[in-house]
C-alpha cells in the first residue's frame, strides 16, 4: 500500500490512490464552471505520482531524504498526450503539476524550468499506479473561443494554465485538510453559503436596507437622481453576461447601485459569487462595512494586507494547514485590485488558489481608471479573457471612465453597444454637476494658507505626503481648525479623523483639510471649496466629487482650483499625467464632461505607449507548433501593481492591536490571519528609514525568529503624532517619503 499522508495512528495514514482520485474529483468540479474538467482532473490523478516510490514512502516513515515527488506527474502526462490539441492541454497540466508546492516554474530558465524538470533522471513509480488511477488523457481541449492572433491566444493558454493550476492546489489543499481534520477529531468549518441559494433572500435586504435610506432621505434633487440611477441599472440585469461600464458622476450612488446590479445580475444567471476589487487600502474597510450593514454580517469576506505572510512555498503535510490563504469561496468577496490582478499573474498556490473562484462570478471593478499604467496591458488582457471564456461579468465602475474599448486601445475590450449600465451618462453629468474648475495658475503654501484665512471650510489636496506635512504646520501655525490626513496616519486613526471632519461640515464648524489624494477614493465630503494640486484629469474630477457634493450650494460658488505648487515638485509620474490635464485644458472648456475624460485617457494612453506593458508580461508567454514557452515565475515576479518600496510599521496603540501582536507568542499562531488583524494600524515608510528606526531601538520585529521582519513594530510612542501620524527626524528621509500618498 503506498500512502499520501501519515498520521499518529499508522491505520489513519491516507492512502495514496484515495488522495488522488479525491484531488480529481476535486478539481474536476473546479474546473467544470469553465469547461476544462477533463484537464484538471487529469492533473489532480498525477499530481503526487512521485509518492509511489520507495523513497518517498521512506521519508513519510522518517526518513529526511529528500524526495521530488512533482516532477514525475510531470513528465508522465506529457508521454500520455503526445499529439495535437491533447499535447498542447498536457503541457498546462505539466506546469501546473510541476508547481503545486513551489509554484509554477517557467519553461526556460538557468535553473528549475519545467524544461529541465522533464528531462530530470527519477525513480520510477511503481507501475500499480496504473491499475489504481486509470489516467484518460483525451478530449482535453476546452471548446473556447480561440482568437486567431498568436499573441492573444498564447494569453489565453496561459490563464487557463493558471487556472488548472488553482483547481489543483485548491483541491490538494482541501483534501489535505479533510484528512488531518478527520484523523484530529477536528471540525473544519469552512463553507459558506451558496450565492444562489440566498441572492433572493440578499435583494430583499437590500430593498428594506434602501427603505429605510429612503425614509430619512432629504427631497434633494440628488437624491432623486441616485434613486433613478439605481432603478434604471437594476433595470438592466438581464443582460447577457460579459463586459460592462457603469458610468455614474461621483456623489451619484454607484457603490450601492453597483452591488444592486451585481446581485440581480447573479440571480438572473445564476453566477456564483460578488467580487467587488477596490483600488485603495483605505477605502475597502469602509466598502465592506457598507456591505456588511446591508446583506449581513455573516456573508462578506474582507480580503486584503499589506503585510504578506512569508512563507513563499506550500510545504507537505499538515504543516500546509498553517498557511493562512484564501479560496474566496464566499458568496460577496471585497478586496483589492493588487489582490486581484497579482493573482491573476502569480504563480505561487498561495496566491493562485482562488482563481478558479473568478469564473462565473460578477467582478464590480470600482474606479476602474485606477489600474496602474505600466502594466494596463496584461491587466485588461486579463479582464477581456475573464469575460470572454470563463462566463464572468465585468463591470468597470467609475465616474472617470477609462478609454478601454478596442480598437481605439491596442488589445482592447469588445463591449456591446448595450453595455453601459446607467442612464444616459451624458445627461446624468449635467443633472448632477455640482462644482466649476478653475485654473488657479502657481501658488506657494503662503498663497494657499492666505486663501484658507478666507474660507473657514475648505479642501487642499496635494500630491505628497512631504508636501502636505509642510503646509499643514504653516497653517495650523496661522489658522484653527486645521486637519491633517494622510497615510502617516495609520488606518483606523484617519477614519476617526474622518468622523470628525464630517462632524464639523455638518456644524458648521472651521474644517480646513489638508490632505493627499487618499481623500478622493470613496470618501464622502462635502466641502464648499477644494484646492487640488495638479494631476490627472482623472483626479481632478474625483477631487470635484469632494466640492458641493450633495448640491446644496449654488454652482457658481462651489468651485474647484486647480493650482500648481510653488515649493514641491510632483512625483515624475504624477507630473506626466498633469502635462496631459493640461493639455486638455486647451481643448476642453468643461474640464468634467465624459467627452473630456476621453481624449484625456486617449492621449495618455497613447504617449504611453509601449509603457503600457513595461514589464513585458504579455511577451512572456509564447506558443508555436513545437508548444508553449510560458514564464510564470518570471512574469509573477515582474507583475507587481505597487512598487514603491515601502514597509510596514505597525503602531499598536489601541487594545486590538497589543492584544493582536500577543496572539503571535501561541504556538499554533497563523501570520496570514493575525497580519489581516493588524493591516488597520500599519503605516507604509521607506525600507531606509524603517532600518534606520530599527537600529535606534525603535521599532523591533515581534516573534523575530519565527517570523523575520513581517512583524515591524513602533516601540518608540514619541515619533506617533496624533495630528500628523508617524515622523522620524532625519530630513533626508523625510525627502524620500516625498513619493507616496
Amino acid at each position: 500500500m503506498y500512502y499520501a499522508h501519515t498520521a499518529p495512528a499508522a491505520h489513519d495514514w491516507q492512502p495514496l490512490h484515495d488522495h488522488l482520485r479525491a484531488v480529481a474529483a476535486l478539481a474536476a468540479e473546479r474546473a467544470a464552471k469553465f469547461g476544462a474538467a477533463k484537464p484538471a482532473a487529469l492533473a489532480g490523478l498525477l499530481h503526487d505520482l512521485g509518492k509511489y516510490t520507495a523513497a518517498f514512502q521512506q521519508r513519510l516513515s522518517g526518513s529526511t531524504t529528500k524526495v521530488d515527488h512533482s516532477t514525475a506527474g510531470a513528465q508522465e502526462v506529457l508521454r500520455l498526450a503526445t499529439t495535437g490539441a491533447d499535447r498542447m492541454m498536457a503541457e498546462l497540466v505539466a506546469y501546473a503539476i510541476a508547481g503545486h508546492h513551489g509554484g509554477m516554474p517557467d519553461r526556460e530558465a538557468e535553473t528549475s524550468s519545467l524544461t529541465e524538470r522533464l528531462t530530470k533522471a527519477l525513480d520510477a513509480p511503481d507501475p500499480v499506479w496504473r491499475t489504481e488511477l486509470f489516467p484518460d488523457a483525451s478530449g482535453l481541449m476546452p471548446e473556447f473561443r480561440w482568437d486567431r492572433d498568436p499573441g492573444i491566444l498564447a494569453f489565453q493558454l496561459s490563464l487557463l494554465g493558471r487556472m488548472l493550476f488553482s483547481c489543483l492546489v485548491d483541491a490538494d489543499f482541501r483534501d489535505t485538510e479533510s484528512h488531518y481534520a478527520q484523523v484530529s477529531g477536528h471540525k473544519v468549518d469552512r463553507e459558506w453559503p451558496r450565492l444562489p441559494d440566498i441572492v433572493v433572500e440578499l435583494i430583499r435586504r437590500f430593498d428594506d436596507h434602501m427603505a429605510s435610506k429612503r425614509a430619512v432621505a432629504e427631497p434633494t434633487e440628488v437624491n432623486r437622481l441616485r434613486e433613478e440611477i439605481l432603478n434604471h441599472v437594476r433595470g438592466r440585469a438581464g443582460i447577457e453576461p460579459g463586459l460592462m461600464t457603469l458610468t455614474v458622476p461621483t456623489g451619484g450612488g454607484k457603490t450601492l447601485a453597483s452591488l444592486a446590479f451585481a446581485l440581480e445580475h447573479a440571480r438572473h444567471h445564476a453566477l456564483d459569487r460578488i467580487i467587488y476589487a477596490i483600488p485603495f487600502t483605505s477605502v475597502i474597510d469602509q466598502t465592506a462595512r457598507i456591505f456588511r450593514d446591508v446583506l449581513g454580517p455573516d456573508l462578506v469576506l474582507e480580503h486584503h494586507s499589506a503585510i504578506e505572510a512569508s512563507a513563499e512555498f506550500v510545504r507537505e503535510g499538515a504543516e500546509k494547514l498553517r498557511l493562512a490563504m484564501e479560496d474566496w469561496a464566499a458568496p460577496i468577496v471585497v478586496t483589492t485590485n493588487v489582490q486581484l490582478f497579482e493573482s491573476l499573474f502569480s504563480n505561487r498556490p498561495a496566491r493562485c488558489r482562488k482563481l478558479h473562484n473568478l469564473a462565473r462570478s460578477v467582478i464590480v471593478l470600482d474606479e476602474a481608471q485606477t489600474i496602474p499604467l505600466h502594466l494596463l496591458r496584461p491587466a485588461v488582457a486579463a479582464i477581456a479573457e475573464l469575460a470572454r471564456n470563463y462566463g464572468t461579468t465585468i463591470v468597470l465602475c467609475t465616474a472617470t471612465q477609462p478609454a478601454l474599448a478596442s480598437p481605439e486601445f491596442k488589445g482592447g475590450l469588445s463591449f456591446q453597444t448595450t453595455s453601459e449600465l446607467a442612464p444616459n451618462p451624458i445627461r446624468l453629468y449635467e443633472a448632477l454637476k455640482r462644482a466649476v474648475v478653475l485654473h488657479g495658475g502657481e501658488m506657494s503654501d503662503d498663497d494657499l494658507v492666505a486663501e484658507l484665512a478666507r474660507t473657514p471650510q475648505a479642501l487642499v489636496i496635494v500630491n505628497s505626503r512631504a508636501h502636505a506635512l509642510a503646509l499643514f504646520r504653516k497653517a495650523a501655525s496661522k489658522l484653527d481648525g486645521v486637519v491633517h490626513l494622510t497615510t502617516r496616519q495609520y488606518a483606523m486613526h484617519r477614519q476617526s479623523i474622518l468622523a470628525d471632519v464630517k462632524n464639523r461640515l455638518q456644524k458648521g464648524l472651521p474644517c480646513r483639510l489638508i490632505a493627499t489624494s487618499l481623500v478622493e477614493a470613496g470618501v464622502d465630503l462635502d466641502f464648499p471649496r477644494v484646492w487640488r494640486a495638479e494631476a490627472g484629469l482623472d483626479q481632478i474630477a474625483q477631487a470635484a466629487g469632494r466640492c458641493n457634493r450633495e448640491g446644496r450650494r449654488p454652482l457658481q460658488s462651489s468651485v474647484v482650483t486647480v493650482f500648481r505648487p510653488a515649493e514641491f515638485r510632483s512625483p515624475r509620474e504624477i507630473e506626466m499625467l498633469a502635462g496631459n490635464f493640461r493639455d486638455i485644458s486647451r481643448r476642453h472648456e468643461d474640464l468634467l464632461t465624459p467627452e473630456a475624460l476621453r481624449d484625456y485617457f486617449l492621449d495618455v494612453y497613447w504617449r504611453s505607449g509601449d509603457t503600457l506593458d513595461e514589464k513585458r508580461i504579455l511577451e512572456a508567454f509564447r506558443v508555436d507548433a513545437t508548444g508553449t514557452d510560458f514564464a510564470y515565475r518570471s512574469v509573477a515576479e515582474r507583475f507587481r501593481m505597487i512598487e514603491s518600496g515601502l514597509v510596514p510599521v505597525i503602531v499598536a496603540e489601541s487594545g486590538t492591536a497589543r492584544d493582536a501582536l500577543i496572539s503571535l507568542s501561541a504556538p499554533d499562531a497563523h501570520s496570514g490571519a493575525i497580519a489581516r488583524r493588524l493591516q488597520p494600524f500599519t503605516v507604509q515608510v521607506p525600507p531606509r528609514a524603517r532600518t534606520l528606526l530599527e537600529a535606534r531601538g525603535d521599532v523591533r520585529f515581534a516573534e523575530e525568529p519565527r517570523f523575520g521582519d513581517q512583524f515591524a513594530v513602533l516601540t518608540n510612542g514619541g515619533l506617533y503624532h496624533r495630528d500628523v501620524g508617524l515622523l522620524w527626524d532625519e530630513p533626508q528621509y523625510l525627502e524620500i517619503d516625498d513619493l507616496i500618498i
